[in-house]
């Protein structure tokens, strides 16, 4: 799975860089039609135009998308399938996964910060009483048998005491939201917890406090630096080589265009993402006490009253996979139930939008507006149905701008006023749809536009 993006960057890749070596002879061939397009040199074709774009698509969101932890009976096909589709999304809605980056952002931010509350304040005063308290506790962990767990499959509880709690940082809050709490009653899994049931469960002495730190978790990631950095390359070869042909006055594809409105936009998804582990396979075990009553109502350990628990519904679960990008709330599947994990675009808390709904509304709003601002660099171009292009990336720019005056609106009517919360709502509903008909229109726009490419968009810079 690890070599996987790498053979596709390098298939990606050759056609990119062959188009971009200069030869000693031949001239460029400005042309008009796809089919008469040079197979000189000092020319690209519509191929390497087509891989270019596609090697810095993969590569971006390959490297940007943080999937949550699967489930742990989940085959190599489900997984890799499941990433696949954030990936799609990615493609087509790129400010979506901005806000569901900020929101887990978010989350974790709050759960480290209210397990440090919790149990910093217990940590700081027990180790001031008892100065020696470390030293003894070590040794005491060291003379711990653990012989009577030697024939279990699964791993061994955490018999440590809670003087032993380490100050959870974001990662520890991404890894938690993420799935990486798994509780095991009788020795079998039950079911992930969130960082909030874990806190309450570790307070009322039902379970113990994990000991993990940031250091373990990252071990766990499989995000290493040689796949970020053959991601940011080509990205920035990408951006130097449209820079080039603006400077030299050549002009570049709407697909080009769009290739560089998608990447800005995972590159900052990438940066909400940067402390949330990659490709962790397996969530830390923490065991439900004997001596406590088992737990009666756990979230991820029921399906959505939406759902049916025996029939999985398709297209319920793409339409809520799509309103929960945006913040509309989590919620559990009936596929994330059966598997023993946090559904694929889940991973927050619906406390987090109450607390945070100025600042999702905002980079959600900007993330839309900066996704139209660039498709407007398109604007004085020389292809077919300019005049539909410039007003659908009008249409991108102006509804998020919209929206977040219209958010703003909703937060200070504070619900008090239910007609002007149904007009507004009605109004929300309303430029959704306007939003994704612009959407649709620039990629149609953008895949006609190939067919016949204005003059000089087969010369490379020089």
């Amino acid at each position: 799975m690890t070599l996987l993006p790498f053979a596709i960057l390098s298939l990606l890749h050759i056609a990119f860089v062959c188009a971009s070596l200069p030869s000693l002879n031949g001239t460029g061939v400005a042309t008009l039609d796809v089919s008469s397009s040079s197979s000189c040199s000092h020319t690209r074709s519509l191929w390497d135009i087509i891989w270019s774009c596609a090697a810095t698509l993969f590569a971006c969101t390959w490297t940007a998308i943080h999937p949550n932890i699967p489930g742990m009976d989940e085959g190599r096909f489900a997984i890799l399938s499941r990433r696949l589709g954030i990936m799609m999304m990615a493609l087509i809605a790129p400010e979506l996964m901005i806000t569901w980056a900020t929101i887990q952002y978010l989350s974790a931010r709050d759960a480290a910060k209210a397990f440090n509350d919790a149990f910093g304040a217990q940590l700081h005063q027990a180790r001031s009483d008892h100065p020696d308290m470390e030293e003894s506790t070590a040794t005491l962990l060291g003379e711990i048998s653990t012989l009577d767990r030697t024939n279990s499959p699964h791993p061994s509880p955490p018999h440590v005491a809670s003087c032993d709690f380490r100050e959870w940082t974001v990662t520890h809050g991404f890894f938690a939201w993420m799935g990486g709490i798994m509780l095991y009653l009788n020795d079998k899994p039950r079911a992930t917890l969130t960082p909030k049931e874990l806190k309450h469960f570790v307070l009322e002495g039902s379970v113990e406090m994990p000991i993990i730190v940031e250091a373990d978790i990252e071990d766990r990631s499989k995000g290493d630096a040689l796949s970020k950095g053959i991601a940011i390359l080509q990205l920035a070869w990408f951006v130097l080589q449209l820079i080039a042909r603006y400077v030299q006055n050549l002009p570049i594809t709407l697909l080009e265009i769009d290739t560089l409105a998608v990447a800005a936009l995972t590159s900052i998804a990438y940066g909400f993402w940067w402390k949330k582990p990659k490709d962790v396979g397996r969530p830390h075990a923490v065991y439900w006490k004997a001596t406590a009553s088992p737990p009666s109502k756990l979230f991820y350990n029921k399906v959505d009253a939406r759902f049916s628990e025996h029939s999985s519904n398709l297209f319920l679960t793409c339409v809520f996979s799509i309103t929960s990008l945006f913040g509309a709330g989590p919620f559990n599947s009936p596929r994330a139930f059966h598997s023993r994990r946090v559904p694929s675009v889940g991973g927050y808390g619906g406390d987090d939008l109450i607390r945070h709904p100025i600042i999702i509304i905002l980079i959600g709003c900007f993330s839309g507006a900066v996704f139209g601002g660039i498709h407007c660099l398109g604007w004085n171009g020389l292809f077919q149905g300019l005049t539909i292009w410039r007003a659908a990336s009008l249409t991108i720019v102006s509804v998020p701008v919209f929206l977040l005056l219209l958010g703003g609106y909703n937060i200070w009517l504070d619900g008090s006023n239910d007609t002007g919360d149904a007009v507004a709502g009605f109004a929300t509903l309303v430029s959704f749809f306007i939003y994704i008909a612009a959407r649709v229109t620039l990629i149609v726009l953008m895949l006609m536009s190939l067919r016949s490419l204005p003059p000089g968009v087969y010369d490379t810079v020089a």
